[in-house]
């Protein structure tokens, strides 16, 4: 087996070993020692491990030329540079198949992009299989698994609990290890804290760069402290830490968000005598701080600026002026700006189509729509799943529900929920049950998960055809997806609407003793359908005050 799942037993043994390995092995533990081995063994012993390793579903394509730990950890952070975890995780596996044992940097990268990558306990599986593998961590280990229990888990005290161990390990943090765990502080708000870890730092003589101090200028930026945020920009300038474009990004981006454009001109204007240079994020964060403002001639002109130092604009750049345009109600001006970016060699994505073509879509210009996409081919600007959608329900608005089939039907299309809800919704507006009940199988079983809204219109399709039994395990089949509380509402109403007053009320009972909490608009249409067929003028009557003492005790 490839991945041996070490049993807690086991693993448990190999855990105090190894800690006691890391210890003095002259002296006797003191309490603390054995405190931090308790400790320690019970963050790793938490089913941490239990989760499976994230795999792609395809083989690797290139492999290392030597069979060797160096040559195999190389081409994993080359993947991992890339963002492609699977690839990473595949390698590492592979690795452990053709009996190549895994090095230090080989379990410290595999374990970083699990964490970065959000497989937190899959990243403490690796360390649990590094530990029965008898491969002990380093600093730069022990630093993973500060970010993951810092920035991924924000699980603090289990963060110290590492710092403490690396000590009686003989790894003492480095400063990389320190700024992770400032960085996780100060993200949440926590910068006093942060500040305290700062002089932890200091007190162990470990020097801290501008990759330590950025984070705490975050971190009083997102809580609105921009004089604070200016008063630890001076002290750094003061002890010999400049602030980089890194961190004036940062406070340009606070600024901003304050709508303080003007101490944002400041800022800029005191850059060449502070020592750093604006680049394109700097212009990018400014001009979306216009854009969300609606100060679209101020946008352009700090476009002209960017462009006057020699700043060419990005992908990211494009999006926030053809957004701008858009939401000021200029969508025929930002369509014109996208078909010139070519002659103006600006870097152009599918993301900036979409962005144009869904704001052509809201404000009806359909035929904009399909020139725009059509352009975009020509243009060799491959389509995702989000510019389908689009068209699609372009064409489903235009009346041309065939045509937007066939596009759904064409190879190459990478439908999403989106795509599929879309359509689904179209062809049930439009009295085509059945085939809308076909897409919805078709969906299930090319493995796209229906979103709430999928639901709801499937359970409203299935109720005006009177099938209330396949509305009540479409029901059953949101619940097992996590959605409730807005189809309990959709499922009631399909009854009701289908004089199936008498099972609507049996599902409200269901639906109550299942621990679901009903809405009181269900009450509220319960009462009205029970009015509308005369239930307040007969015997009947009983039911409407059933209701009403439902209603009150769910209050």
């Amino acid at each position: 087996m490839p991945w041996a799942k070490p049993t807690r037993k086991t693993l448990a043994s190999f855990t105090t070993n190894f800690l006691l390995h890391g210890l003095n092995p002259n002296c006797k533990n003191s309490q603390e020692d054995l405190f931090l081995i308790n400790k320690f063994s019970e963050l790793l012993l938490h089913k941490s491990y239990e989760q499976p390793l994230p795999l792609s579903p395809h083989p690797i394509s290139s492999r290392p030329l030597h069979p060797h730990p160096f040559n195999y950890n190389a081409l994993m952070k080359h993947f991992a540079d890339s963002g492609e975890a699977n690839r990473v995780v595949s390698l590492f596996l592979e690795m452990k198949q053709f009996r190549i044992r895994p090095d230090v940097p080989c379990y410290t990268t595999v374990a970083d992009t699990l964490v970065v990558t959000s497989f937190p306990r899959a990243a403490l599986a690796v360390f649990a299989e590094m530990i029965v593998s008898g491969v002990s961590p380093d600093t730069h280990f022990f630093t993973v698994l500060v970010k993951l229990y810092s920035c991924c888990l924000e699980r603090f005290d289990s963060a110290y609990i590492i710092i403490q161990w690396m000590f009686r390990c003989g790894c003492p943090p480095d400063v990389v290890t320190y700024s992770t765990l400032i960085a996780g502080l100060c993200r949440i708000g926590r910068v006093e804290e942060g500040l305290g870890v700062l002089d932890l730092m200091l007190e162990e003589r470990r020097v801290p760069n501008v990759y330590t101090l950025t984070p705490i200028v975050q971190g009083y930026c997102s809580t609105g402290r921009i004089g604070e945020a200016n008063r630890f920009l001076r002290s750094m300038e003061s002890i010999g830490c400049l602030p980089n474009t890194v961190t004036y990004n940062v406070l340009i981006d606070a600024l901003c968000r304050l709508g303080a454009f003007g101490e944002v001109e400041k800022v800029l204007g005191e850059s060449r005598t502070k020592g750093w240079t604006p680049d394109e994020i700097t212009y990018s964060v400014y001009m979306d701080g216009l854009c969300k403002r609606g100060k679209v001639r101020d946008t352009f002109k700090v476009l002209d600026v960017m462009i006057g130092k020699g700043l060419r604009p990005n992908a990211v750049t494009l999006n926030i002026l053809l957004d701008c345009l858009c939401h000021g109600s200029k969508v025929l001006e930002a369509m014109r700006l996208l078909e010139r970016s070519g002659e103006l060699e600006w870097g152009v994505e599918v993301v900036n189509y979409n962005t144009v073509m869904r704001r052509l879509c809201d404000v009806g210009q359909l035929r904009a729509v399909l020139k725009l996409f059509t352009n975009m081919l020509k243009k060799g600007v491959m389509a995702n799943a989000w510019t389908f959608s689009i068209v699609i329900n372009s064409l489903c608005r235009a009346g041309k529900l065939q045509k937007a089939k066939c596009i759904f039907n064409s190879t190459g299309l990478v439908a999403n929920v989106v795509t599929y809800t879309t359509l689904i919704h179209h062809l049930y507006v439009v009295g085509k049950m059945g085939e809308a009940q076909l897409l919805f199988s078709k969906m299930k079983e090319e493995k796209v998960s229906p979103n709430a809204i999928t639901y709801g219109i499937m359970i409203d399709c299935f109720c005006k055809q009177h099938k209330f039994s396949e509305a009540v395990e479409c029901f059953h089949h949101s619940l097992e997806d996590g959605f409730s509380a807005g189809l309990v509402g959709r499922l009631v109403n399909g009854f009701v609407r289908g004089g199936k007053i008498g099972d609507a009320l049996n599902l409200i009972e269901q639906i109550i003793q299942c621990g679901l909490i009903i809405d009181i608009c269900i009450f509220r249409s319960l009462i009205k359908a029970f009015c509308w067929i005369g239930y307040c003028q007969r015997r009947e009557m009983y039911k409407v005050c059933h209701v009403l003492d439902k209603m009150l005790t769910r209050r």
